[in-house]
């Protein structure tokens, strides 16, 4: 199904990325910046799973930034919907196969440490997987990537580096922690989220890990960029809606727009 999805997209479009970015909740703005784009629905690739979470468009936009090759996933499917990991990483995998190096995963995500503030984005610079899966389960296909796959740069230095610099140079505030990833869909509990404050999580969401680490078995450097949409329970006096994550997103669209614009052509793909 992976070849089949690849030589649909190729049969589509003549753009042929190096750059793939992933969008999360409530965060597909940066979509609509693509030039001589082509726009195909999840439902018409062979193999892709559908979006059923609010927020996410569920749509494969191929396009350029300035000069540079770019596929945006506008949307992104979750173990939650009941998807299974290959099913969740799919998408990476057909990126992947389609000559993209280089992956930029967005995520709309609950903020742990309590200097963080609604509207904030977060490097990731690590992650601790709690979702109780790992896509690599299972027999290894040794053309895609290696059995024990090193995971101790997940998210690559360098990009984080060349990250900072862009958001100086743009004046956006950004920080940098760990993400932990959870499987949902239920927020966390007040106590779950003090047990995560306690391993050394920044923040927490429900996406992400399972594409970072298929991304790495494929040999992709990543980067990864959380947008904190609400502060998690427990930390402040009031229920965590859905509406409170997608209204944020809409909140700092501007700001990951520019961002991601300035950020992608400086992204140097792996080798």
């Amino acid at each position: 199904m992976i070849r089949q999805a690849k030589q649909y997209i190729e049969n589509s479009t003549r753009v042929r990325p190096a750059v793939g970015v992933v969008l999360g909740s409530g965060l597909g703005a940066f979509a609509a910046e693509l030039t001589d784009r082509v726009d195909l629905p999840y439902a018409v690739l062979p193999g892709w799973p559908g979006s059923t979470a609010v927020g996410h468009a569920g749509r494969l936009i191929l396009g350029k930034v300035g000069n540079l090759d770019v596929a945006v996933m506008a949307g992104r499917v979750h173990l939650y919907e009941g998807y299974s990991p290959a099913q969740v990483t799919f998408g990476v995998r057909v990126l992947g196969a389609l000559g993209v190096r280089s992956m930029v995963f967005t995520n709309a995500a609950g903020g742990i440490n309590l200097s963080l503030e609604r509207g904030a984005l977060v490097l990731i610079s690590d992650h601790i997987n709690l979702q109780g899966s790992n896509p690599l389960a299972g027999p290894n296909d040794d053309h895609l990537g290696p059995r024990f796959p090193d995971m101790s740069e997940a998210y690559s230095p360098q990009y984080r580096e060349i990250a900072k610099s862009v958001a100086a140079e743009l004046s956006i505030p950004l920080s940098e922690g760990v993400y932990a990833a959870v499987l949902g869909p239920s927020y966390e509990t007040p106590a779950e989220i003090r047990y995560l404050r306690a391993i050394g999580a920044d923040a927490v969401g429900m996406s992400t890990v399972p594409e970072v680490i298929v991304a790495n078995h494929m040999g992709m450097k990543v980067l990864g960029i959380s947008c904190i949409t609400n502060m998690a329970a427990g930390i402040l006096p009031r229920k965590i809606t859905h509406d409170e994550v997608l209204e944020t997103g809409d909140m700092v669209r501007d700001t990951l727009v520019r961002f991601l614009k300035a950020l992608l052509p400086r992204l140097e793909p792996a080798r």
